[in-house]
């Protein structure tokens, strides 16, 4: 048996694309997370600016606010859509690029696992070869006392 695992490039292939689609998983959550923030943030600094209108100017002032702020919401909420969307995209490519890569690991395991069984019932028999010539060599010598006797 090959001690070299004959899948090994293609191994190397999977879980190169595996660290890809982590990479990318994990910037899909990063953006993800960063428009939560932004959004909350903004949500929370358009609930804290309720200012009082002085005068009709400064009415039609803060309505033109609030307006280009839920526009402005609205614009980050569909960006957070779209970054869940992106998001969940990199998961299943992801959980895809892994379950690719575990099934050539788990090959990979085997294949060492019969190539150490392998190497182990090739050294067991040297060793009975071994322990079997001495045992013929010894047996075939006369003993001690029938060696005396003939001298």
């Amino acid at each position: 048996m090959n001690r070299q695992f004959s899948l090994a490039g293609l191994l190397r292939l999977r879980q190169t694309q595996q660290d890809a689609a982590a990479s990318g998983l994990a910037r899909a959550n990063s953006r993800t997370a960063s428009l939560r923030s932004r959004r909350a943030t903004a949500r929370e600094e358009l609930a804290e600016s309720a200012g009082a209108a002085g005068s009709s100017a400064s009415l039609l002032a803060i309505a033109a606010s609030r307006a280009s702020a839920q526009s402005m919401l609205a614009e980050l909420d569909a960006l957070a859509a779209s970054a869940e969307a992106d998001a969940e995209q990199a998961r299943a490519e992801y959980t895809e690029a892994k379950r690719r890569a575990v099934g050539l690991e788990k090959l990979e395991n085997r294949h060492g696992a019969a190539f150490e069984a392998s190497a182990l019932r090739a050294e067991q028999g040297v060793l009975d070869e071994i322990a079997s010539s001495a045992w013929h060599r010894s047996s075939a010598q006369p003993a001690p006392a029938a060696r005396k006797a003939g001298s």
